[in-house]
């Protein structure tokens, strides 16, 4: 056993973000998402989640489960400055802070004096207290049971909000396995369901049954790796340890249109806000990339991507910009586009190189001149300052033409 790991989880995040925002929508069924007919759900408040609502859903389904539901859009950049504060709140229990998503985190609390628990219960209040939004906490010797964990500590959704749920839940050491036996092998991390159906047609449904399930039967069933890892998460061994700042290996937005478009000059600013806001987030993390790819779905659902290594690490919205509409004017659109991303991979230390300037007077390639990052850091500070949404990439800009194309909705 490694431990003691806290899974800390947040409740429903971005709609919990947007509640503190918008505090008269509280008590109603709430979801972000895409618009349109074509959209997602990405987050659903639990007065929502009690009518069938779930993330990744449908918007179409979600409003024919729930027709007065509340569909607000999505402020990711918002959502990631709000992440960014709570994962400084952890750190303040503990430097052994390891982020899964922008709502979720590791935490190796082995060193600290106070016991787990407390330290879970402080992570609670300290969240609540600071940005006013619930979490879930599981406290465990390992990390697959300390997600678990935090599962088991959340509320359940009821149409007039969350009901119960403990807030901390621990598996206390030593009790690891017999905590386990009982539960449904779905439970465990890497059980999908094509991988469930075949446990269930061997007679397994329970984890105790699988831990019992002779090792060798298993791999010939899932798959050597795969068997050895679910067997040793079924006996609660998982020696991985928490591991702390560890640096992305890509950054990407995308969006899904209400309609297909045909033209690039129509997709042309849906790039540009794309890229505006994967460079923000590049500029936020202190990174910058080697390689920017677009990705195009069309209506049929078929999907290619186009990528290009650049000379120069770039975490500027316009140079992004500039490339991907280069990368898009390759692909022919007349199709009709369903969705359109933008991302960046290779990504570096900004303050350890030297990121591509004028890029476009010496190689050809996309680059931008040092007015543009000034630009870029000013924009930071006016969101810093204001919020996400203070300043955007205006619809009708053209990076490629050097327009400023910036919009304040104020």
């Amino acid at each position: 056993m490694s431990g003691p790991i806290l899974h800390v989880d947040m409740d429903a995040f971005f709609v919990s973000v947007e509640l503190v925002r918008r505090p008269e929508l509280r008590g109603l069924p709430v979801a972000v998402g895409g618009p349109g007919s074509r959209g997602v759900v990405a987050s659903a408040s639990y007065e929502a989640r009690a009518y069938g609502v779930s993330s990744a859903m449908p918007v179409v389904r979600a409003r024919r489960l729930c027709p007065d539901i509340v569909l607000l859009p999505g402020d990711h950049e918002f959502y990631w400055q709000v992440s960014a504060r709570i994962m400084d709140i952890l750190r303040t229990f503990t430097p052994l802070v390891e982020p899964l998503s922008v709502d979720e985190a590791f935490c190796d609390v082995s060193g600290a004096h106070s016991r787990p628990v407390e330290i879970a219960r402080m992570i609670r209040g300290r969240v609540r207290s600071e940005e006013d939004i619930s979490c879930a906490v599981g406290v465990a010797s390992v990390k697959f049971l300390a997600k678990l964990g935090s599962k088991l500590a959340k509320p359940v959704p009821t149409p007039s909000g969350p009901s119960g749920g403990v807030g901390v839940f621990e598996v206390p050491v030593g009790q690891e396995r017999e905590f386990l036996a009982p539960r449904p092998v779905g439970d465990i991390w890497g059980v999908g369901p094509a991988t469930l159906a075949h446990l269930n047609r061997i007679g397994i449904s329970t984890i105790g049954e699988l831990a019992a399930f002779p090792l060798k039967r298993l791999e010939g069933v899932v798959g050597k790796a795969h068997g050895r890892h679910l067997h040793d998460l079924a006996n609660a061994v998982d020696p991985r340890p928490v591991v702390s700042e560890t640096a992305p290996k890509s950054m990407s937005r995308e969006t899904t249109f209400p309609r297909d478009l045909c033209s690039h000059d129509v997709i042309g600013p849906e790039l540009v806000a794309l890229s505006d806001s994967v460079a923000s987030r590049l500029r936020a993390a202190g990174v910058a990339g080697r390689t920017v790819t677009v990705k195009v779905r069309f209506g049929d659902f078929s999907t290619i991507t186009r990528s290009h290594t650049v000379a120069g690490p770039v975490d500027s919205g316009v140079a992004l910009a500039r490339e991907a509409k280069r990368l898009l004017s390759a692909v022919d659109v007349a199709a009709g586009v369903r969705l359109i991303g933008v991302g960046v991979s290779e990504l570096e230390d900004s303050g350890q190189c030297q990121l591509a300037l004028d890029l476009e007077d010496q190689s050809g390639e996309s680059g931008v001149s040092s007015s543009w990052h000034e630009l870029d850091r000013t924009i930071d500070r006016i969101r810093g300052r204001f919020g996400a949404g203070a300043i955007q990439a205006g619809a009708g800009s053209d990076a490629g033409a050097g327009g400023t194309g910036w919009n304040s909705p104020q």
